[in-house]
């Protein structure tokens, strides 16, 4: 079992001080503290970019960011927050570093959550934006849910995305493996904020294994685009990104996987620490060559 390292231990026990979990708060006040913002040290701040602004693109609301020096090419991505919280302003800080990273435009997706609009809306929507984007070329991205969204887009897309990126994602809706037991508890997101997550996104549990829903349980992922597949070693999801990882090799996709030890689930956003840092380099080193 990984451990955390210190840092990461202080910012668990302070999360669990600060706010209540998911399940335990109306839907509404959920989504109200996602969004709130974190302190800059610790989120990073948004980089000066070109333009930055709200529009719609197959009837789905995006926001569009813009580099200075832009480059050919369109990073989608589709925040976490298990389908349920999330939006582009609790994921504004780092789809902008992604663009000024990348100098491409980035759209960040505000997909339709659930409980008002269960599976496959989610999908849907990501799908729909993705097909409207059809002759460019196009990298998925996300975190967590949204990681698992962008594994489901690669999949249903083969043969029209440069990549994926997938950062801690959730590719099993309808198993635990071990980390759900080792990490349920004070490691932020805990196997019961997991297990209401998919209560409100998918209630239906033959539905759960739909490779839309759980894309590790698709026949094959052969065809899909290369993927960049990051976990973190102390997190209840990490066993399932371990096992896509493998899968996707398996099934012979271009594969990188890239596990960060001893931090925490949503270690991406905190952009104002070295961990989240250092993998915005490496993702944005692998996709140079390939993009």
């Amino acid at each position: 079992m990984s451990e955390l390292t210190l840092k990461y231990r202080v910012i668990a026990a302070l999360a669990s001080v600060a706010s209540p979990a998911t399940e335990t708060v109306s839907t509404a006040r959920a989504r109200a503290m996602m969004r709130k913002p974190g302190p800059a040290f610790l989120m990073g701040r948004r980089p000066k970019l070109r333009a930055v602004h709200d529009e719609a693109l197959a009837g789905v609301k995006v926001r569009r960011y813009v580099p200075e020096g832009v480059k050919p090419g369109v990073l989608l991505y589709f925040h976490g927050g298990g389908w349920v919280i999330g939006d582009v302003e609790s994921h504004d800080v780092p789809a902008s570093l992604l663009a000024a990273a990348t100098q491409r435009e980035v759209l960040s997706l505000d997909y339709r959550l659930a409980p008002e609009h269960r599976y496959p809306a989610a999908l849907d929507d990501c799908l729909a934006v993705t097909r409207a984007l059809a002759g460019q070329r196009v990298v998925v991205a996300g975190d967590s849910a949204g990681g698992g969204l962008a594994a489901s887009v690669a999949n249903a897309c083969k043969g029209a995305l440069v990549a994926q990126v997938l950062l801690y994602p959730v590719t099993d809706c309808a198993a635990e493996t071990p980390s759900y037991e080792a990490y349920a508890t004070g490691h932020l997101l805990s196997r019961e904020t997991m297990r209401y997550f998919r209560r409100e996104y998918v209630p239906d549990d033959a539905r759960r294994r739909e490779p839309g829903c759980s894309p590790l349980r698709a026949t094959s992922l052969s065809g899909a685009a290369p993927a960049y597949v990051v976990t973190a070693g102390c997190d209840v999801l990490r066993d399932e990104g371990r096992a896509y990882a493998k899968k996707l090799v398996a099934d012979g996709v271009d594969t990188c996987a890239d596990e960060v030890p001893g931090v925490l689930h949503g270690f991406f956003n905190l952009q104002g620490l070295r961990e989240g840092q250092a993998v915005l380099e490496r993702v944005v080193q692998w996709l140079a060559p390939r993009w």
